[in-house]
């Protein structure tokens, strides 16, 4: 069979599957819908919090990223395995014991206040909308590649998908569709990256063949022959500064993800909530320790299979011809040789942040165009491996981009319909009421995400760093200062909300303003050396710091407050601390 008629076989499969279960699991109570009713098992958990968290940016753009910028590309893989640990270990257990529905919940009970509640709300909704639109952006180049669809309809596909199983099934429907996908995209990031391991070093474990072969010096000495600097060579496309600024950006911003903390309510008790938090890091970490493997071997295929070649016969390649018509693809013959040279710099001029496909860039020799959200799922077809392992890499893709886009949705459905709609305005709303409100808001948000997905403003894991840089500024002071510091009150938690929320929003808004807003050229290209997705750091800063002062000028909490905050971080009764 045709890589196509596998990938309708396989994706097919696997979306009634994810749909079967949605409708198996479908809830009719609101502790059902938010929080799976909190009876979902450690394990279970595990590999839902690592689908919920390995979104498309970790299966489908991180190791693009890694292959594109060699080392300096590993700061997504540092940040990200760093900042779940940061989350497993210093804030998770905590927020379970209090047991609450969502992050915004905590927020407002910790700090005695509608507002500090509805602030939360709304950076829950920033947060999961920038992160939604990297998903949905991954699931149209899925789409738009193997099922011969343009992106637009690809998103169209996803969306409905995702509605369907979130908007009938809630927390309880997507955990357990999460658990299959999890299935699914580590089995289909395993087999390419241990089949061609075995191709390119003649050993199966990928890990080991990156380590221990000399794949990474072979592609090091074809780097610099090529004009580039070696592959394994720190700090060429970002200074040292901005490194550290998102690799910090993006733990702490994983630590304060609402969508990935929610699901350490699921669980029974806080026990479980530890033991699903190590579930979740061994199953991320096969996907993690395999990235850096799978992005040099990438790396390796393509330019030994582009560099040198006539057009001619390049675009005789099947799937060379297929990724072109998706524009994510191109060539441009710049000195009319005929042949294609792969070399620094771009290979076409940027135009609003993207390529302008009708002028080359005469800045550089380069004659190759590869959006670094295909490499990886262009790589098994460069390696010509069967077309059920391309196939089930679409699907894998597929998996990873709608695990997380229904967890986001969640989120921003909590944020609104139980924090604010609930909370705030209609205690005495029912539990039909409530039900409904969540769904529609599902409805709405799948809607608005489709939109972004269509019209990204970046990379799928660039995107992805602006909303852990929009948690890092906002979410996460406020989590950590509301465990670990009783004196912490409302006035300082809402004024550190907003300075860091509001300078982290704009801040990437300036530095990204062709991207997002079509615009010519940044107005801040980026602030002391930290690029857009860095910036959410001094965000962070500028939050504890604000917080720290306004707390100490105003009022402490109430006496009952100050006793639940020691209540919480006392390791008593799992789960009996807060559940009133």
């Amino acid at each position: 069979m045709s890589v196509e008629a596998w990938t309708y076989l396989i994706v097919g499969i696997t979306f009634a599957i994810y749909i079967y279960i949605g409708y198996a699991s479908r809830v009719r109570e609101t502790a059902g819908f938010y929080v799976a009713g909190r009876g979902v098992p450690a394990v279970a958990n595990g590999a839902a919090t690592a689908a919920d968290w390995m979104s498309a940016a970790s299966f489908i753009s991180m190791a693009g990223l890694i292959s594109s910028m060699g080392y300096d590309g590993a700061v997504y893989l540092m940040g990200w395995t760093g900042g779940y640990v940061l989350l497993a270990l210093l804030l998770a257990p905590y927020l379970r014991k209090y047991g609450k529905y969502t992050v915004p919940d905590f927020i407002g009970d910790r700090y005695y206040s509608h507002t500090a509640r509805a602030v939360a709300a709304i950076a829950t909704i920033f947060i999961s909308l920038t992160y939604v639109a990297g998903q949905m952006r991954g699931v149209g180049i899925v789409f738009s590649r193997f099922l011969q669809v343009d992106i637009a309809t690809g998103v169209i596909i996803g969306v409905a998908v995702v509605a369907f199983f979130a908007v009938l099934g809630g927390m309880k429907g997507i955990t357990w569709t999460q658990v299959a996908q999890y299935t699914v995209l580590i089995i289909a990031y395993l087999i390419p990256a241990i089949a061609i391991a075995n191709v390119l070093t003649g050993n199966p474990i990928p890990q080991l063949a990156f380590t221990f072969s000399d794949l990474v010096s072979r592609l090091n000495q074809i780097q610099v022959d090529l004009g580039f600097t070696e592959y394994t060579k720190p700090f060429q496309g970002k200074p040292m500064i901005d490194i550290l600024a998102i690799t910090l950006a993006l733990m702490v911003g994983t630590a304060g993800l609402p969508h990935v903390i929610i699901r350490f309510y699921t669980v029974p008790d806080v026990r479980s909530a530890r033991y699903s938090a190590g579930w979740a890091l061994l199953f991320i970490a096969l996907l993690y320790t395999t990235a850096p493997a799978l992005a040099a071997f990438a790396r390796y295929n393509l330019i030994s299979t582009l560099h040198g070649k006539t057009l001619e016969e390049v675009r005789q390649i099947d799937w060379v011809a297929k990724w072109e018509k998706t524009k994510l693809l191109a060539f441009v013959d710049k000195d009319g040789d005929g042949k294609i040279t792969v070399a620094p710099g771009q290979a076409f001029a940027l135009k609003g942040g993207k390529p302008d496909f009708n002028t080359p860039d005469e800045k550089s020799k380069n004659e190759v165009y590869i959006d670094n959200d295909i490499i990886v799922l262009s790589t098994p077809e460069v390696a010509r491996l069967a077309p059920w392992v391309i196939a089930l890499v679409a699907a894998g893709g597929l998996a990873a981009a709608l695990s997380t886009a229904a967890g986001l949705l969640l989120a921003m459905s909590s944020a609104i319909s139980h924090d604010i709609y609930y909370r705030i305005f209609r205690p005495n709303a029912t539990e039909a009421q409530r039900l409904l409100a969540g769904r529609i808001v599902i409805l709405l948000a799948v809607i608005l995400a489709g939109y972004f997905g269509i019209n990204p403003p970046g990379f799928v894991a660039q995107v992805v760093a602006f909303a852990f840089g929009l948690a890092a500024a906002s979410l996460f002071p406020a989590i950590l200062l509301g465990i670990f510091d009783k004196r912490m009150n409302r006035e300082g938690a809402i004024a550190g909300l907003l300075t860091g929320l509001i300078f982290t929003a704009v801040m990437i808004g300036m530095m990204r303003a062709p991207q997002i807003f079509g615009a010519p050229a940044p107005v801040i290209p980026n602030l002391w050396g930290i690029s857009a997705e860095g910036i959410g750091v001094i965000g962070m800063i500028l939050n504890f710091v604000v917080a720290y002062v306004v707390s100490r000028a105003t009022p402490p909490p109430p006496d009952h407050i100050q006793h639940l905050v020691e209540d919480i971080r006392i390791p008593k009764g799992a789960g009996q601390a807060a559940e009133h």
